[in-house]
């Protein structure tokens, strides 16, 4: 069985004293260490990741949430912006309508002041045309002082009565 002119058997022996050497050594401490450094590292780094993908998932969330309200108040801004135009638009609407109806009644005013102008103008000159002709048919009709005096009397009193 342990035959020592075979090469395996000092290929066995040369493995038992290398193991017993890296033993010796302790080079499975090391070796099982570093694993363990390298198990605690990436443990760590898996922790990190863990951490900084719950934070980004907060953010996300947080963002969405902060989406979310920047389109509801620009919704309420538009509706508020809409309701104020359409307010604008009834108090523009009833503006207008007020100065038509201001502007309406105004030109109707300067309507009747010219209508009674023109008929105090067309009396005052019906007057004038009646007092010249009764004054002319008077004066070639009447004579001496009794027609003078009656003819001023009546001019006197005609004038007052049409005014």
């Amino acid at each position: 069985m342990f035959n020592p002119q075979d090469p395996v058997f000092w290929v066995l022996v040369s493995f038992v004293l290398f193991m017993a050497l890296l033993t010796y050594n302790k080079v499975w401490s090391a070796i099982g260490k570093s694993l363990d450094d390298r198990a605690d590292g990436i443990r760590k780094e898996l922790d990190e990741a863990r951490k900084l993908r719950e934070e980004a998932q907060a953010l996300l969330e947080d963002y969405k949430r902060k989406s979310r309200e920047a389109e509801e108040e620009a919704k309420s801004i538009v509706e508020q912006a809409k309701r104020e135009a359409e307010a604008f638009a009834v108090e523009s609407r009833k503006a207008l309508a007020d100065s038509v109806e201001r502007r309406t009644k105004a030109a109707e005013e300067k309507i009747g002041r010219a209508e009674a102008q023109a008929l105090g103008e067309v009396r005052s000159a019906a007057v004038s045309a009646a007092v010249s002709a009764a004054e002319k048919v008077l004066r070639a009709k009447a004579t001496g002082d009794t027609a003078t005096s009656l003819i001023d009397e009546s001019i006197r009193n005609l004038k007052g009565r049409l005014n």
